[in-house]
Parts: structure tokens; sequence; C-alpha cells
């Protein structure tokens, strides 16, 4: 079962009117493999992820575009890779619909994760995502993926720190769709 993939498949079958390209945009520290094989023949999807090259559990396969961060990088390596794609991907592709896999499995608090991705750089990660989707008029669906502290006791900084990250996906996404509802009301 693959949420992302189920959601993008009914929206192409039922609004085909006003969505016929799709854009999966899969910042997990996981190679996004699920969307890449269920969509690996669709042309009305396009499967982009970005993940840890030292992170993978299962078999790899091949996304539209696969870019592998090598463990360790942090904030200023990610954010550069994924500021060097995100502008063509979305010229590129020109989606009405986007799905955001924010797993903030790549912060450096995550048990599992292997990069070292700070709150402010995925907060940084996922204004550039919410920004390019605005600035090309594409919806965007923001969905969870991983995040595993590195102690499961509510009371560590670990805890704390991975809890707020998966938080600011949500927030950073209603500020942003605030700010454009107001500017809608003010015009």
């Amino acid at each position: 079962f693959n949420d992302i993939a189920v959601a993008a498949c009914v929206a192409l079958r039922d609004y085909k009117e006003s969505v016929q390209r799709v854009l999966i945009v899969d910042l997990d520290v996981h190679q996004g493999n699920g969307c890449a094989a269920i969509f690996a023949d669709n042309p009305n999807v396009f499967t982009f992820s970005m993940h840890c090259a030292g992170n993978y559990f299962s078999k790899k396969q091949n996304s539209d575009i696969d870019v592998e961060v090598q463990p360790g990088a942090t904030d200023a390596e990610y954010l550069e890779i994924l500021h060097s794609h995100l502008g063509n991907l979305f010229e590129q592709v020109r989606p009405q619909l986007t799905f955001f896999q924010a797993g903030v499995d790549p912060h450096e608090a995550d048990a599992f994760g292997k990069l070292k991705i700070s709150s402010a750089g995925l907060k940084r990660r996922n204004r550039l995502v919410y920004k390019e989707a605005a600035r090309h008029n594409s919806l965007l669906v923001a969905t969870m993926g991983g995040g595993y502290p590195k102690d499961l006791d509510q009371e560590s900084a670990s805890f704390f720190q991975v809890c707020q990250a998966h938080m600011d996906v949500y927030r950073a996404c209603v500020a942003m769709h605030s700010h454009a509802w107001t500017e809608q009301l003010s015009h």
C-alpha cells in the first residue's frame, strides 16, 4: 500500500480536467522506491527522490530523477543540491498537483537517517518546496515520512527535535497558504 500512489491515481482519474501531470517530490532519507516502481511506466506522474546514499533498506528502483546525498551531509550541502534541482524540476514537469513526501529522517537527531540536517535546514527545505509549487501554480499535498528519535524518552532532546520537525512541515504549509489566502482576499 502506498498512500501517495493511491491519491495520485485517484486525482488523475477523478479530476482529469484539472490534473494531468503529477509530481512526487520525495525527500525522505530513504529512496522513494515504491512510487518509482508504481509509476515507472506512467507518463503523467514524475517521480523525484533525493535520499541518502547510505540508507537503502530495500531494492532500489529507478525514479525519473534520483539524487543521492552522501552520508553526513549538512544543511549547506543538502540545500544546495535540492536548490539545484527543484526549479528545473518544476519547469520541466509543470505539475498541476505535487505530492511532497516530507520525511524528517534527514534530521541530525534521527536514529537511522545518516544525514546531519538541522531543524532550521529542514524548515528551509520545506519552504523551498512550498515556494516552487506556489510559483508554478501547482496544488500541493504534504505527507509525512520518516522521523525516528535516537531516544524514545518523551523528555529527550532528540524526541523533541524530531517531533518538532514533523510539526514544522505543516506549520510552514499553513503559513504559506494563510499568506496566499490573505493576499487573495485583499485583491
